[in-house]
């Protein structure tokens, strides 16, 4: 089936609200406190999505469709450092269903931030992957990503998950 790549609506949210969720609770286990993870809500989850796209700004929020549904979402901007922004790009986010995983919508919707984010002059596209989630650490550094030295602690709940930035070349 064909996959679409398009800018997120208000329309979208509650679908990537689910893929988030779900994703959370798909990819994290064992490495995020479980009940975290247990009391994350789609609809909490959907109405944040909601704020965030309203806000506008220079966040992109993509989502990859196929047959009219939204399978995959894509969120990314310029890196934050602090409160202050660098002149590199950031992908804050990445998420497939979980039915999805394999099928390309991933692939796609990273492709479609790096080249968004070239386009834009941004010299790097940095992200952080939480250090024991191996998968997603593959699915990076398949696409030329590789980590670059510096790691930092993700606070859930009193638990520190040690998270590991990578970062790639834009052309």
């Amino acid at each position: 089936m064909d996959l679409r790549i398009r800018e997120m609506t208000d329309a979208d949210c509650d679908a990537v609200a689910e893929i988030r969720v779900r994703g959370w609770q798909s990819a994290y286990r064992g490495m995020v406190p479980q009940p975290y993870l247990d009391a994350l809500s789609v609809e909490q989850d959907a109405a944040r999505r909601r704020l965030h796209l309203r806000a506008g700004g220079p966040v992109v929020n993509l989502v990859a469709e196929r047959a009219g549904t939204v399978v995959g979402w894509a969120c990314h901007g310029p890196y934050r450092e602090g409160a202050a922004h660098t002149p590199d790009a950031e992908l804050y986010a990445l998420y497939v269903h979980p039915a999805q995983i394999g099928t390309g919508a991933g692939r796609a919707l990273l492709a479609r931030a790096q080249s968004s984010r070239a386009a834009l002059g941004h010299p790097h596209l940095l992200l952080w992957v939480l250090k024991e989630n191996t998968r997603a650490r593959r699915f990076y550094e398949r696409a030329g990503f590789a980590a670059d030295g510096v790691e930092e602690p993700f606070d859930v709940r009193g638990v520190s998950v040690p998270e590991v930035r990578y970062a790639r070349a834009l052309p």
